[in-house]
């Protein structure tokens, strides 16, 4: 048996308030059509997660809920305070107690940048793959006796707002 891990980095935020509290910065215009399309994308590739782990942020909740916009689907969605500017040890032990054939996490780099890189066995052959710009996405499969054990993923694609 296979399980899939999805690891999002939220969408492209707003600085435009300099005075805002980072916990509680918003999504830019960029950001939402960027996580409405990564959506569509999880849809067409039929990666809709039976959950999605998010961080509790302004950002990766608002990510969240436009990724489920653009999927038109509607996963079990749990915030998870611990995931907030997460390390990636941290993101892996939170994955490897989620149940489901597939696993989605909305996070933040660096940690969510270094889980993926942590997890995969190689790394994809993708020029943004080692920076993972805001709404990278990682597609990882795992054997289900190798769930989340770091260089046991294969990457099953890779993509980046950009690319779509």
């Amino acid at each position: 048996m296979t399980r899939r891990l999805i690891l999002i980095r939220h969408a492209k935020s707003s600085w435009g308030d300099f005075y805002a509290d980072d916990h509680g910065r918003n999504l830019n215009d960029r950001g939402k059509g960027a996580a409405i399309a990564l959506g569509g994308w999880l849809a067409e590739k039929t990666c809709v997660p039976d959950i999605i782990l998010t961080s509790d942020a302004m950002r990766t909740l608002q990510t969240t809920t436009l990724l489920c916009q653009g999927m038109g689907a509607t996963p079990a969605v749990k915030d998870v305070s611990t995931l907030y500017l997460a390390a990636p040890q941290t993101i892996i032990d939170i994955c490897r107690t989620a149940t489901g054939g597939s696993v989605a996490v909305v996070g933040h780099n660096p940690g969510i940048a270094m889980a993926a890189e942590l997890l995969a066995k190689a790394a994809p052959n993708h020029p943004r793959f080692a920076d993972y710009p805001t709404g990278a996405t990682t597609l990882l499969d795992f054997d289900a006796a190798d769930w989340c054990v770091p260089g046991k993923g294969h990457i099953a694609d890779f993509i980046v707002p950009r690319d779509l």
